[in-house]
């Protein structure tokens, strides 16, 4: 007996611990939302071009689009031109969309747009960089000043990180001569990005200017430059006005190089006009977007990957534990006398067709009838299975009939009454007839009262679409329902309900 209690126990810790760890991982690593009305953010992005065509020459434009690598997803990405053809390559860890074109005249108009969101992804992709790198030519007084920047830079600095930081810094320091010298009088974000760059390079630390564009809604804006660098392990960004490192997460890396953001062959003036707005989507929705336009499989091992119609089906199956456990707790712990476990539940899932409250009046009905003819019968001396079939054909018969009156009295949801398990109808009315005969008329209504209270509580917490939706996304909790099931299944203890049956017994004592 000890050695059964000890497995039982083991069991219970397997289940439960596999049932949290399972659902920990779903909500904390793979971020499924816990509430079906949570939402993210849905970025749609426009960039307009614009340019002059000389109308003699052959056409050409290039422009950088997102390479969409790592934190963000493409959900789609449209490329609007009037009589251009389209190409996107991948150059250099860029993506370049050219528009090219025979013969255009006068001004044009080309627009790119991007609907994008964060990634969801387990694991983030690995990715690869240059750790070293030459050193940059240089000589005569700009040598002289790099190397009197690169002293002090290495004497408070104690890796990479904090090296390009102190290198951002100093060449950002206004009254340090040296740097002025190699500035030459451009205080430019890019100028200051290339002197870092040669300062780096002479310490053979590799870094690149990155392009981004800040995701906020209504605000016109240009790309705006960051550095970065590779640690060996992942890519560090760096302000290039300040040298604090991180990059906010309301940047979107557009491209990255000394290259401008267009070129164009064949024309002239180009421009490009960003314009950005934000939106919600449901944060499933999305996921399943975004499995559907990438490789990623956010949601591919979970109950959303089935088709549509097995999850609708599979939303009512993950219910039914949960009824369970209502009639196990209110047979076991409060000692409610239902006509067993699954009876109730089957109920319970009748009344999400017919409603609560018209399915009592109906489930009250039909018994009440059903056990009125199965008292009829029971004087003819008839055996158990023809018995059975007469009130199987009564239910189907009563059934009809209520919902051709409630259909010409324009009561549609008497309708509802044909989805009734006529076969669990028919058994209840058996089996109280049964209790009837062996314990009386007053337990069998004490029971079928129970039946009728435990299915309504079951179908009312199996109802709650908030309890639904995080059963059907996280169906681990169910292990847990298990182990919980399992525990009490070794109770022996009182019920509430005897409380009342041995008060006289308490009264007696004292």
């Amino acid at each position: 007996m000890r050695s059964l209690t000890l497995h039982l126990k083991v069991l219970i810790a397997i289940l439960v611990v596999l049932g949290i760890s399972i659902t920990a991982y779903q909500i904390f690593v793979l971020g499924i939302p816990v509430t079906e009305d949570a939402t993210d953010d849905l970025w749609n992005i426009d960039a307009k071009v614009e340019f002059v065509a000389n109308g003699k020459d052959p056409i050409k434009i290039q422009m950088f689009v997102p390479p969409l690598s790592r934190d963000y997803v493409s959900l789609n990405e449209s490329f609007i031109s009037n009589n251009y053809g389209v190409a996107v390559n991948r150059v250099d860890g860029n993506r370049k969309v050219t528009w090219s074109a025979r013969r255009a005249k006068g001004n044009q108009t080309l627009y790119y747009r991007l609907v994008l969101t964060k990634r969801y992804s387990a694991e983030k992709s690995k990715v690869k960089g240059p750790t070293f790198r030459d050193s940059m030519a240089v000589e005569g007084p700009e040598k002289i000043a790099a190397d009197a920047l690169l002293a002090p830079i290495r004497q408070h600095s104690a890796d990479v990180e904090t090296f390009i930081s102190e290198a951002i810094k100093r060449v950002n320091n206004s009254s340090d001569d040296n740097a002025k010298l190699l500035l030459a009088g451009d205080t430019s974000s890019a100028n200051k990005a290339k002197i870092v760059e040669l300062l780096l390079s002479i310490a053979h630390v590799p870094m690149e200017k990155v392009h981004t564009i800040r995701l906020v809604a209504d605000q016109p804006q240009t790309p705006e430059l960051w550095l970065r660098s590779f640690n060996g392990t992942d890519w560090l960004y760096f302000n290039p006005e300040t040298g604090e490192r991180g990059m906010p997460s309301d940047r979107l890396l557009w491209w990255t190089g000394d290259d401008n953001l267009i070129s164009v062959d064949g024309g002239k003036k180009a421009n490009v006009t960003f314009s950005l707005n934000n939106s919600e989507m449901n944060a499933i929705r999305l996921a399943k977007l975004t499995d559907e336009n990438t490789d990623a499989n956010f949601l591919e091992y979970s109950l959303y990957g089935l088709p549509l119609q097995t999850q609708q089906t599979f939303m009512i199956m993950v219910m039914i534990p949960i009824g369970v456990l209502v009639i196990l707790v209110l047979r076991n712990l409060i000692g409610l006398q239902t006509l067993g476990t699954f009876t109730p539940v089957l109920i319970a899932l009748a009344f999400r067709e017919t409603q609560l409250g018209f399915g009592i009046v109906l489930f009250t009905v039909i018994t009440a009838l059903g056990l009125s003819l199965r008292s009829y019968l029971e004087h003819l001396k008839l055996q158990m299975l023809p018995r059975l079939s007469v009130v199987l054909t009564f239910v189907v018969v009563l059934i009809a009939a209520i919902s051709l009156f409630s259909h010409k009295l324009g009561l549609e949801r008497g309708l509802s009454v044909a989805l009734f398990p006529m076969v669990i109808l028919t058994m209840t009315i058996e089996r109280l007839s049964i209790t009837w005969e062996e314990r009386g008329g007053g337990h069998a209504m004490k029971v079928a009262i129970g039946t009728l209270f435990a299915a309504s509580l079951a179908h009312l917490i199996m109802s709650v679409p908030e309890l639904t939706y995080f059963v059907f996304t996280f169906p681990a909790i169910l292990l847990i329902l298990v182990g919980f099931m399992l525990a009490m299944g070794r109770y022996r203890g009182y019920r509430l309900t005897e409380l009342v049956r041995f008060k006289a017994f308490l009264k007696a004592d004292s």
